[in-house]
């Protein structure tokens, strides 16, 4: 028995350190959805892509250009691409919100504006970096940035929260670098890092915590 008091106790003082300096109410059915949504937008993508090989512009997936709108598979992409992103992290706040309320636990605390701030800065850059693509027409290389950054950016923030999104992390970085050497394919990398990489965290997250 008193071996079993003093595991407890080692548990406990574990548990406390990780509430203290980690923010652990990312709820992961909220990478789960997010994953969802990354599929939907790589399935509205491939009808975008096939519509414009039909009507003759696919030509013009390889740079962004001033023409209509529904002449311009690129800016379309790039419309539904914001419009996953945008769902991902509304859901993503009012998820971990619900999983803190629970768990009578602050959402805005120390450790969940280190996260969120640690994970920001390298995703601005790259979003930077991205709009400095998109300048130079280099559509090719949109899909592999997105990927990298956010990669990095997942790693970086990993400090801060669950360790379970440092993998994430890497997997969205390696598809990334393996996509530079695939262009043309895009579209397939982006929805295998966004979609199916943030479904299999998800649920990782989900059963081991969350359940």
């Amino acid at each position: 028995m008193t071996t079993d008091k003093y595991l407890d106790d080692i548990k406990e003082i574990k548990s406390l350190m990780n509430k203290s300096t980690r923010f652990i109410s990312l709820s992961g059915m909220s990478g789960v959805m997010a994953g969802i949504y990354a599929l939907i937008g790589g399935i509205f993508g491939y009808f975008i892509i096939e519509k414009a090989r039909e009507n003759g512009t696919r030509d013009t997936l390889s740079r962004l250009t001033t023409t209509p709108w529904d002449q311009n598979p690129s800016l379309q992409i790039l419309v539904v691409a914001a419009i996953v992103l945008f769902m991902a992290v509304l859901t993503a706040f009012f998820l971990t919100k619900a999983k803190a309320l629970k768990h009578k636990q602050k959402v805005w605390t120390k450790q969940s504006i280190r996260l969120v701030v640690n994970f920001m800065v390298p995703l601005h850059i790259g979003a930077l970096f991205t709009l400095a693509l998109l300048q130079y027409n280099l559509i090719g290389l949109v899909a592999p940035a997105m990927l990298v950054f956010y990669g990095l950016a997942c790693i970086n923030a990993a400090q801060f929260t669950l360790g379970t999104v440092k993998y994430l992390g890497l997997s969205c970085a390696i598809l990334g670098l393996i996509n530079t050497q695939f262009i043309g394919y895009g579209l397939y990398f982006w929805t295998a890092g966004f979609g199916l990489c943030h479904i299999i965290y998800g649920a990782v997250m989900y059963y081991k915590y969350d359940k």
